[in-house]
Parts: structure tokens; C-alpha cells; sequence
């Protein structure tokens, strides 16, 4: 079988985001093809073109994807060809002590956080014969991949491949912050900073629990009202309103307080919105070295904690096809999480809504 060759959105530190022509060697041993037919844009991505996640070497940007099986390498049992796959970065390698314990997300033998397969390989060269690396072990802005049979998850064929995209990322991680890392039970209260892709999520999911009340924290008018729409029961526009004093007097604070932005400063302020006993949920992910300063006297005094939440504490092969029930089944409005489909060319202009806070999240289709 000959290299797939196809345009790819790509970046290094010299050319910076571009378009560069890459080819794709077939799937090797436990590995699968997946044909792309929608990846997402996140923040994760933009980590990179921001500089406040480094990276070293070329890189095939993407991570959140969906697509169709079109071919699978010896070894694999689980997936044929034709087979409609949710991809999920964060590759389980379903040995490590995490993995056996039934905590994937934290798993210790995964090459996907260093932008590599899991034999520290890639299977993309540039058309000067130079490797160029997946983006989190995926690459998805490009029409062809392959990726290990743990990181593509079966899903039911009706479900739509823009929907497929989000839940490998931004839905399972927001949700699964409500859902499995926090572990809301219904009537618990809990406000969400930052109405964006994640933070959105994180309120379908504490809706999903049974949270009341579910307080919406944004500076965008526009974001604050698709966040009610999806079950927030209160909206505050963050820059007019201290937050922890209107939780302490509407509330006496809330039982949880989801960030979903990634800011320092914001992180600092969790605490003084909680009850006693109450827990503070990071869920953006900060830029690497980011430090934080709390009131240790009140976190021990008053029982609060600190959940660090990664991908949602989600298990991709369970999670996800239960999440994409769940939106077949009209229980998850995730249609309304779309708010741009743009071809894979114009990632520039996707990744620029981004920065500008416009809109919900981005699909591209190459």
C-alpha cells in the first residue's frame, strides 16, 4: 500500500501556523486509518500557537476528531473498516497501574502528551521526506491519520461527525468534570467560570446531575445566553460582579466552582465562592509553570478542596459512546454547541474566532 498524501494545518516555531502537504504511511500493528470528516478547534491548540504550551519540532496540529475506519492493521480486533469512530487524544495504553485501576485519563504509558504514537513514532513526513509530528498523538487537521486502536472509539453511525469531534475533547471533558471528577448529586449548587466549549459542557452536565442552582460566569452577553439555554439558572457578567461575595450572600457559597478558562488569577479566586467543604474544580488547563496562591488557613478550617481535572476523568472508551447515547436520545442540546463550520483551510480564521471569544466552538471539514 502506497503513502495517503493530503493538505495538513500545520506548525512550527519558524513558519509559525501554515499549510503544508503531508504523507501518510499505512497503519502498522494495533494501529488504525481514519478517513477525517470533522475536528474541532480548542484552546489546547491554541496553546501551542501562543507559546504558552512549547513545542520543539513541526507539528500537525488537531485533536479532536471524528471520522470513518478505512483500514485496520494486524492486531486489531475491535474496529473494522467503515466503522463511524469518535477520537479520543489522550490513548489509554491499558497496562500501567492507572489504566488497570480504571484511570485512564491519568495513565502513565501514553505517548500522546508527547505528540507521538505510541512506539514514539509518526506516521507523517512533510513532502521533503522531514517527519512532522501528531498533535497529541492525533494531527486531526488533516484528511488522513493513523492513530493506535485505543485512541478511535466506536460510535453509533446516526450520530453526526461534528458532534463526534467535540465529544473526543471539549464535551467529555466538561461533562465529566460535572459527572465523574466532581461527582455532583442532584440539588448540589455550583457555579461555571467561563462560558465557552468546556465551560458550556460543564453546565449541560451539572444539568444532567440534577444540579440547582447552576450559576453561568462569563464576560460575553452572548456566550451567557447560550449558557442559559443549556440549564444555567443564573448568569453574572464576571467583570461587573465579584463572584464570591454575590455566592456567599445568594447562597452561602456554592458547593462547586468550575473553571474552565486556564487563568491564574481567576483559579485564586474558587475558594471564597465555596460553602464548607465545598470544592473548587480546575478544569482549563493553565499554561505550564503557572502558580497560584490560596488561603491555606481557610482551605484546612473550612474543609474546601482542590480537584484537578484532566480530560473529565474520562474513560474514553466508555465515556464517549455513553455521551453520544445520551445526545441521540435528546437528553445532551450539543447542536447548539456549534457555532462555525468552516472548511480545514480556513483554521487561521478559526483559530482567530477563538482568541476573540466569538461564538461557541468551531468545526472544520477538510
Amino acid at each position: 500500500m502506497s503513502a495517503h498524501t493530503s493538505p495538513a494545518i500545520a506548525y512550527d516555531p519558524v513558519a509559525g501556523l501554515h499549510t503544508r502537504q503531508v504523507s501518510l504511511r499505512p497503519a502498522g500493528p494495533g494501529e488504525v486509518e481514519i478517513d477525517v470528516r470533522a475536528a474541532g478547534v480548542c484552546h489546547s491548540d491554541l496553546h501551542i500557537l501562543t507559546g504558552d504550551w512549547p513545542s520543539d519540532r513541526p507539528l500537525v496540529l488537531g485533536h479532536e476528531a471524528a471520522g470513518v475506519v478505512t483500514s485496520v492493521g494486524a492486531g486489531v480486533t475491535g474496529l473494522a473498516e467503515g466503522d463511524h469512530v469518535v477520537l479520543s487524544w489522550f490513548a489509554p495504553c491499558r497496562r500501567c497501574r492507572k489504566c488497570l485501576a480504571g484511570m485512564a485519563w491519568l495513565c502513565t504509558g501514553t505517548q500522546a502528551v508527547a505528540n507521538t504514537l505510541p512506539d514514539g513514532t509518526t506516521p507523517f513526513t512533510d513532502d521533503q521526506g522531514e517527519e512532522i509530528w501528531p498533535y497529541l498523538g492525533l494531527g486531526a487537521f488533516t484528511n488522513r491519520l493513523v492513530v493506535p486502536e485505543s485512541a478511535a472509539v466506536k460510535v453509533p453511525d446516526e450520530l453526526p461527525f461534528g458532534i463526534g469531534a467535540l465529544l473526543g475533547c471539549s464535551i467529555s471533558t466538561g461533562i465529566g468534570a460535572a459527572m465523574n471528577t466532581a461527582n455532583v448529586r442532584p440539588g448540589e449548587s455550583a457555579v461555571v467560570i467561563g462560558a465557552g466549549g468546556v465551560g458550556l459542557s460543564v453546565v449541560m452536565g451539572l444539568r444532567l446531575v440534577g444540579a440547582d442552582p447552576i450559576i453561568a460566569v462569563d464576560l460575553s452577553p452572548e456566550r451567557l445566553a447560550v449558557a442559559e439555554r443549556f440549564g444555567a439558572t443564573h448568569t453574572l457578567d464576571g467583570a461587573a460582579t465579584d463572584v464570591a461575595a454575590w455566592c456567599q450572600e445568594n447562597l452561602g457559597g456554592v458547593d462547586y466552582a468550575f473553571e474552565a478558562i486556564g487563568s491564574p488569577k481567576v483559579i485564586e479566586t474558587l475558594p471564597a465562592m465555596l460553602t464548607s467543604g465545598g470544592a473548587a474544580v480546575l478544569v482549563g488547563m493553565a499554561a505550564t509553570g503557572a502558580t497560584g496562591a490560596f488561603d491555606l488557613f481557610d482551605l484546612a478550617d473550612q474543609g474546601k478542596r482542590i480537584l484537578g481535572c484532566n480530560y473529565g476523568s474520562s474513560v474514553g472508551a466508555i465515556d464517549i459512546p455513553k455521551l453520544a447515547r445520551l445526545y441521540l436520545a435528546g437528553r445532551l442540546p450539543l447542536d447548539e454547541l456549534i457555532g462555525t463550520v468552516r472548511p480545514m483551510a480556513e483554521a487561521a480564521a478559526a483559530f482567530e474566532d477563538l482568541k476573540s471569544a466569538v461564538g461557541t466552538r468551531t468545526i472544520l471539514e477538510p
